[in-house]
This record gives structure tokens, C-alpha cells and sequence, in this order.
């Protein structure tokens, strides 16, 4: 009876509900008293929050992750940020091999959703691939972390236990750490930065992206290898993002936060942040010394979040490059948008704007709710939704502070964030039905 009613289920609805599964699997499991400190208690509600911030690699938190869980939890929480990172289907599929099971049509529909695809074609390899990388990565960030961190911490053990959890949180994106100040207390080891921008960069930049990139390095004859339009697209608006928040953070802050440090302080606290705000949640200092319009623009940076087929959340890079091109291409006179000798199809233009309109309204509505519930200036209101609504983690330092209700918003936009947009409303809309008639059409003023 049951796997009748499952059959029933659309491959998002699925999805959504193994994300469901896992968040509820999770709360348990962070709510055990064998993975909290000595003495140390957490309500249910905090417990919720907490697992719907791993699964979602959000790494908001509304208790010390340093001071509430010991070791056993430690690696709980790293395991509940791979299903997060990487995705409920590529480990899924990685346990469905393990145990011998043929990978069926079913499942191919279900990690074509996860992953974003729009073709069957090699998905059981990529999801290979994929877990291949990203543990690849890990283990790499986590061994030059470890051996690093020897100078900080006193035995070999608890520095690669440090560098173990600063990989994995880096490069799912996660924003969790267990030092109890984020990357502050390596705000002048320009080492450390550059390891957790370069952990940041790959986890955000896309899984297709890495993929192609390897493949590059191994294909014969380098000339006649040729890119996808979605890794051209998505790469270069990536990097553009990052430019553009590094140089609007010197610009606003230069005789401000950064009117007393140096030329590289200045330069790695800009970038950093930059970086940070695509989706990785961590931090050299109190973003809250920042000044409002640079409040803002890391506002704008989370909401649009990483690339597709990432770790991270948001709108999207690509959905913001096709919103932008499409405004500008429609400037210029065209019908069309050509970009990289290629022409985007209409429906993904279509797709944006709609991905990008629903972003909007969620997040004002999250605004106007938090507004009136939270005792918050507004820009620590719109930081806090942004930062939840892009799985980013930064925060002004109100998370902790909020009510239930507020903890129970921003819980439902990381776990949206997560699941992406249309995902979200292929779960709210009803099934596709075949129209039998139209009306005869007629213009409207626009604008």
C-alpha cells in the first residue's frame, strides 16, 4: 500500500520528501544527549534549526556548535553536511552500489531532479564523479589543513580533527565551524584564507563545472576540447560576482572598516567576504562592522547564491546572468539572447524570471514576517533572510536571539533554498494537464 501511494509521487515530491526524511532523521539525532556536551541541553526547535541548517549547508546556527556537541557529535554533523553538500541521490547512489542494487528508471528520475539535468544520459556515472571529487577535495583540504594547524593546537590529533571538519565544512559550503569564532582567529594567516577560498570556490562553482574541468586536464588534444554553454555561463558570472563584491567592499569600506589596515588586510578581508557570500558562510571578523551599503551588497550577493548543480542555494548564478542578459539584450532591440556563439532557449529565459520573481517574493515576505515578530533593524532582518534564502551562513549575530516563530521562517527558507525554487513549485503545483481550447489573444499595456 505504501509503495503504491509512493509510486503515485512525482520525482520532486520524492526528492522533497527524502530531504524531509533526512531533516527529521537529523533533529533526532542532533537532539540525543550522547552528542552533546556534558551538562549541555538544546530544545527541539534549536535541534530543528540546526539539522535544517546542515542538510541545507546553510550553517546558521542558534547554539555554539563548539560548546553543544562533543567528538561523536562533531562527526555526526560532518556526515548530516555530506547528505547536504553533496546531495541525497549521489550517496544514495553510492549505498544503492555498494549493495549490489540495479540503479532502474526510477532512480534515474529521481537523481536527474536532484542534480538539476535534463537528460538520463550517464547519470549514474556522474554521480560517481561527483562523490569521487568532492571527497577527493575534502581529504586534500583536510590533510594540508591538518598539518597546518599543528602550529595552532597542541596535539596531531586535535589539529586534524580541526582541519578534518574546516575541509568538509569549506567545501560543502557548510558555514559550520567548531573553533566558536568562525575563521576570525586566522584573520591575518593569509594560508588558512586562501586553502578555505580555494575549498569555497569548488564546492560553489558547480559539480558539471569540476567535471568538464577534469576532463579538460585529461583529454589528449587540449585545442579541440570545447566547454558547455553552462560552464562558460556560470563560471564567468561567478568570478564577475566575486570581482565585483571585492571591489564594491574596498570602495564603500576603504576610509571606513578598512581606513586603519593595511593594503593586503584590506584586500583578503574584501575578498574573503566576497567569497564567503557566494555561499560559504564563514568569516574573518564581525560582519556586523561593516557599513549599511556594504550590508546590502552582501545582501544581494547571498540572495543570488552559488551555480546549479552546487552545494550552495539561492537564485542561482546562471538564473542572474540570463535575468541580466535578457534585460540588456532587450535594451539592444533583440528577441533573443546569444551568448558564447550559442542561443539560450526561450524556456530557460522564462524559467529565470520566474525562479527569480518567487526569490523575491519569499524573501519579502520573510522580511514583512520577521519584521514583525523580531526586535531587529531592518537591514539585520533582510542580511538574516538573505543569508537563509542563499544556505550562506553569515549573519549579524541576531540568529540566536530570534523567537520561535522567527527560527521556524528562516528554518523554511534554508530548507527552500536548499530544494531550489523550482523544486519548491513543481512540489506546490498540481499535475500538468493538457489544455483543450484558448481564448483569442489580445495586447496589454506593460510597464
Amino acid at each position: 500500500m505504501k509503495s503504491r501511494k509512493l509510486s503515485r509521487l512525482s520525482t520532486v515530491q520524492l526528492i522533497v520528501l527524502f530531504y524531509f526524511g533526512a531533516v527529521c532523521i537529523s533533529t533526532f539525532l542532533l537532539w540525543l544527549p550522547i552528542f552533546h556536551q556534558p551538562g549541555v541541553k538544546i530544545s527541539f526547535v534549536d535541534a530543528l534549526f540546526t539539522a535544517v541548517s546542515a542538510i541545507s549547508v546553510t550553517g546558521l546556527t542558534v547554539v555554539s556548535t563548539a560548546h553543544t556537541f562533543n567528538t561523536p557529535g562533531i562527526f555526526v554533523l560532518a556526515f548530516i553536511l555530506q547528505f547536504g553538500g553533496i546531495g541525497i541521490m549521489a550517496l544514495g547512489t553510492f549505498i544503492w552500489l555498494m549493495f549490489g542494487k540495479k540503479i532502474g528508471f526510477r532512480e534515474r528520475q529521481l537523481i536527474m531532479t536532484d542534480q538539476n539535468r535534463s537528460t538520463f544520459a550517464g547519470l549514474v556515472k556522474l554521480m560517481k564523479e561527483i562523490l569521487t571529487l568532492i571527497i577527493t577535495i575534502e581529504i586534500v583540504g583536510g590533510v594540508i589543513l591538518g598539518v597546518y594547524f599543528l602550529r595552532y593546537f597542541p596535539s596531531w590529533k586535535e589539529a586534524f580533527f580541526q582541519g578534518f571538519f574546516a575541509s568538509v565544512s569549506a567545501t560543502t559550503n557548510a558555514g559550520f565551524d567548531i573553533t566558536g569564532q568562525s575563521l576570525m582567529p586566522f584573520a591575518h594567516d593569509y594560508f588558512v584564507q586562501t586553502i578555505h577560498m580555494i575549498l569555497l570556490v569548488l564546492g560553489a562553482i558547480g559539480f558539471p563545472v569540476l567535471i568538464e574541468v577534469k576532463e579538460f586536464f585529461f583529454h589528449r588534444q587540449k585545442q579541440q576540447y570545447r566547454f558547455s554553454l553552462f560552464t562558460k555561463l556560470t563560471t564567468v558570472t561567478f568570478f564577475l560576482l566575486v570581482l565585483f563584491g571585492t571591489w564594491a567592499i574596498l570602495f564603500i569600506e576603504w576610509n571606513r572598516f578598512f581606513a586603519n589596515k593595511t593594503w593586503h588586510e584590506s584586500l583578503f578581508y574584501a575578498l574573503f567576504q566576497s567569497i564567503s557570500s557566494r555561499n560559504g558562510g564563514l568569516a574573518t571578523m564581525n560582519v556586523a562592522d561593516f557599513s549599511e551599503p556594504t550590508l546590502l551588497v552582501l545582501s544581494v550577493l547571498m540572495f543570488i547564491g552559488a551555480s546549479p548543480s552546487s552545494v550552495g542555494g539561492g537564485i542561482r548564478t546562471t538564473t542572474f546572468a540570463i535575468v541580466m542578459l535578457t534585460i540588456f539584450f532587450y535594451a539592444k532591440g533583440k528577441n533573443s539572447i546569444k551568448v558564447f556563439q550559442r542561443e539560450i532557449h526561450h524556456d530557460d529565459i522564462l524559467k529565470s524570471f520566474i525562479v527569480f520573481g518567487t526569490a523575491l517574493i519569499l524573501c519579502f515576505l520573510a522580511v514583512v514576517f520577521l519584521s514583525f515578530s523580531e526586535p531587529f533593524t531592518m537591514i539585520e532582518i533582510v542580511f538574516e533572510v538573505c543569508s537563509a534564502f542563499g544556505t550562506t551562513g553569515l549573519s549579524m549575530g541576531i540568529t540566536s536571539q530570534l523567537s520561535t516563530f522567527g527560527k521556524l521562517v528562516i528554518t523554511a527558507l534554508m530548507f527552500i533554498g536548499r530544494i531550489g525554487i523550482l523544486s519548491f513549485l513543481f512540489l506546490i503545483r498540481g499535475n500538468n494537464s493538457k489544455e483543450t481550447y484558448h481564448y483569442p489573444k489580445e495586447r496589454i499595456i506593460i510597464g
